[in-house]
């Protein structure tokens, strides 16, 4: 088993976790919210803007050794450059103020995930990191091929609202098998250690993230009955 495969195999309950949300669950039916969507897109910006300065992070603290991955990571670099002002683009189509959410702060979950990211480069094994990457570019993948056009039809929302999503969704697939060449060169058992260990961490936090999202809120009845009687 290649591994890749090893890496989606054992990390399969961890994904799991995250897909169970009760956030995620009701935006793949449909039930989704102007207010949820702003918030989701808002903590979207909090970690996005840091996935460049991340990837050069990581590929600084790089031993001798995997210098044949200074490639790669120059192309991510090159190719994640600018995506955090599409959320703020998307925001704005929403009738959000996307200047407050750039100057304003995360949740402290979203912190603690872009924390945790840094911490992991500088204090452990850096290439734990290509953990978040695996666990953020494959969620982006599936919210955008499952959910994207449930959240609009549900929302109402112009095509503009929803350019991080698709966009991002639409390159993390490229993305997703240039990572399974990248993993399937990853020899050291102790560097296929971190990866999984941080994939399963990043699961959780992430699934954190969404947790901190507020919830759709039912229509009140009264607006359900008119709802009904036209």
């Amino acid at each position: 088993m290649s591994f890749h495969d090893q890496l989606i195999a054992q990390t399969r309950l961890a994904q799991q976790e995250l897909l169970s949300v009760p956030i995620i669950q009701g935006a793949l039916q449909g039930r989704v919210s102007i207010p949820s969507y702003v918030a989701f897109l808002t903590q979207a910006y909090h970690h996005v803007r840091h996935t460049v300065p991340l990837l050069k992070a990581c590929k600084a603290a790089l031993p001798a050794h995997h210098a044949w991955l200074n490639d790669a990571m120059d192309e991510y670099v090159e190719e994640e450059q600018g995506h955090d002002e599409w959320i703020l683009d998307d925001i704005a189509a929403c009738g959000a103020d996307a200047e407050a959410v750039r100057h304003g702060r995360p949740a402290l979950a979203t912190e603690v995930m872009v924390a945790y990211a840094y911490d992991l480069i500088a204090r452990r094994n850096p290439l734990g990191f290509f953990g978040m990457v695996y666990v953020l570019e494959g969620t982006s993948v599936a919210l955008a091929l499952m959910a994207a056009d449930k959240i609009q039809g549900g929302l109402g929302l112009p095509d503009s609202a929803f350019s991080y999503l698709r966009s991002h969704g639409t390159l993390d697939q490229e993305h997703t098998a240039h990572f399974a060449l990248l993993m399937d060169q990853i020899q050291d058992p102790a560097d296929q250690a971190a990866i999984i260990d941080a994939a399963r961490a990043f699961y959780h936090l992430y699934a954190d993230v969404f947790r901190s999202l507020p919830l759709p809120q039912p229509a009140p009845a009264a607006a359900i009955a008119d709802e009904v009687a036209a």
